[in-house]
């Protein structure tokens, strides 16, 4: 395993990024982590191992270096990665038993309202769906049996905007509760969920920590000790760890995040202000736009405001289809947070498993556009949005008023 770099104390985030939890191998000087593609450890003896490695599924080097990496990104004290972003998620319900009570975003990803409602829900836990933008809302729906919050900020589609500290106030002073945080947008290089009072950390390593749209991966974050036991106990026993080369990948992401968490906000400011500019498009969602309805809770928590955006175009799903249809830099696919511009239409891809009367409450309307802005040179991207708009305003028979 490589030898760690012995980091100063006050290490800034783009250094921890290249070498918090990784430093040339002792026994050949290699600068890269090497990737251990190995199921099992000889041991020297029953039970003696060698620097406590004994089969992939508990542990594996690279991915001890992935975790020690992203522990530091967040200021954490530890880090568990996992095969994807929902194994993490489900490492972390699966401490709850029957009964017990979890209060979560209205506006989730769809993919974790899918496991919430039609996994664990089955095995008697129980879900209050809120809009946790305002913390009385939050406090509202809390119960003696709650053992989560859980919240999304910025929100998969919607990029609302959740008071972390609040949410963790509330949270402790209920008692045995914990404060989940998903950190998928924002990333550690923006926003810092631990530092706020958030107890686990979640992220699915498939966007912007891995950065290339080439693995899926996800990781759980924390500080608390015995909650680090817990959930490795699940991570091993069911199974769902992140394979060595998949870590490998993400070690090489994160080296770079914090350069290219730049370029994605500098990109996605630009086009945001574009698109609100266009009289086709009735409303555009970023957290960086002073109109948008949690600007305060952005300015407090965020360093930058990301890389996503939403709208909605005059002309509805129509206007909405033709333009992901029409694109020809972004490209019309699922996920985010890769180098490359991506768009989608949320309701029928990813936020298809969510009930269209369950959507339509959270406010994500049928002809919601997402954008996920990449790092190709600004003025292409604004080029390429104006021209898929003039496509979708022909296609839904939208006439400008400029």
């Amino acid at each position: 395993m490589s030898q760690p770099h012995s980091l100063p104390k006050d290490a800034r985030f783009e250094t921890r990024a290249i070498h918090a939890g990784q430093g040339p191998d002792p026994r050949n000087g290699a600068v890269m982590t090497p990737v251990y593609l190995t199921s099992t450890y000889a041991q020297d003896a029953p039970t003696v191992t060698r620097g406590g490695y004994e089969y992939s599924r508990t542990s594996n080097p690279t991915r001890t270096a992935l975790e020690e990496n992203l522990a530091s990104l967040e200021n954490g004290e530890w880090g568990l990665c996992f095969a994807s972003g929902l194994a993490a998620t489900n490492a972390v319900m699966d401490r709850l038993v029957p009964g017990d009570h979890v209060v979560a975003g209205n506006d989730l990803y769809g993919g974790t309202y899918r496991i919430f409602t039609k996994v664990f829900q089955r095995y008697g836990i129980e879900f209050t769906f809120v809009d946790t933008t305002e913390a009385d809302n939050i406090k509202a729906a809390m119960r003696p049996d709650t053992k989560y919050v859980y919240i999304e900020t910025p929100s998969n589609p919607l990029l609302n905007l959740t008071d972390i500290a609040k949410a963790a106030e509330i949270t402790k002073n209920a008692g045995t509760a914990k404060l989940v945080v998903d950190n998928t947008f924002a990333t550690p290089y923006l926003q810092q969920p631990l530092d706020l009072g958030a107890d686990i950390v979640l992220h699915s390593l498939s966007k912007y920590l891995g950065g290339h749209s080439d693995l899926i991966g996800g990781a759980l974050v924390g500080r608390d000790e015995k909650l680090r036991e817990e959930l490795a106990f699940y991570q091993n026993s069911v199974g769902g760890c992140l394979a060595p080369l998949d870590a490998f990948l993400v070690l090489r992401g994160t080296k770079t995040l914090g350069v290219r968490m730049d370029r994605h906000c500098a990109n996605a400011t630009k086009v945001a202000e574009f698109l609100a500019e266009s009289d086709l498009v009735d409303r555009v969602i970023y957290p960086g736009l002073p109109n948008h309805p949690q600007l305060r809770i952005a300015q407090a928590q965020m360093a930058k405001p990301g890389g996503m955006l939403s709208f909605e175009l005059k002309g509805g799903v129509e206007a909405a289809n033709a333009f992901a249809s029409a694109t020809k830099i972004f490209t019309l696919a699922e996920s985010l947070g890769g180098v490359e511009s991506l768009v989608e239409v949320p309701p029928s891809m990813t936020h298809a498993s969510i009930p269209a009367e369950v959507r339509r409450a959270a406010g994500l309307a049928d002809g919601l556009v997402r954008l996920s802005v990449g790092l190709e040179h600004m003025d292409d991207l604004v080029a390429d949005v104006e021209q898929a708009l003039e496509v979708a305003a022909r296609t839904a028979g939208v006439t400008s008023n400029l």
